[in-house]
């Protein structure tokens, strides 16, 4: 038992370590990531629409596949850019398109909304520097 103790305890310790100790993945200074519809103030009718978004500078890439130059979209919805040196969260605030996508149907409810999208590397971490878009505002009838 105690060795499976001391076994948990240095696991644990080694993957804290890990997570810790991982260098953020490097974007070119002029990588842009933007909003290719909907546009900032756009009246959306119905609550369902489609959010195209665009990348200039670097490529898509899947989660957990790419690398230096590549990345995923993350779309953030009514909330702050996260901390820029911990993983994205996943949650109704921060959409994960970790299959590579550059388009997703999405729906709100009736208001106003800000929409921004967040490049992740292969593990969801913003780069160094981050790639992010400014935020937009869309209002759902």
């Amino acid at each position: 038992m105690r060795t499976i103790m001391i076994f948990s305890a240095l696991l644990a310790a080694a993957l804290q370590f890990n997570t810790a100790s991982a260098a953020p993945t490097p974007a070119p200074e002029n990588a842009q990531v933007y909003f290719i519809w909907p546009h900032d103030g756009t009246v959306i009718v119905h609550g369902k629409f489609w959010v195209r978004m665009g990348l200039r500078n670097m490529g898509v890439a899947p989660k957990g596949t790419g690398g230096h130059g590549t990345g995923h979209h993350h779309l953030l919805i009514d909330t702050e850019l996260p901390p820029m040196t911990e993983p994205i969260p996943n949650d109704r605030n921060h959409l994960h398109f970790g299959a590579g996508e550059t388009e997703a149907r999405i729906e709100l409810p009736p208001g106003k909304h800000t929409l921004q999208l967040l490049l992740g590397d292969q593990d969801h971490r913003p780069h160094n520097p981050p790639v992010y878009s400014k935020p937009i505002t869309v209002i759902v009838k």
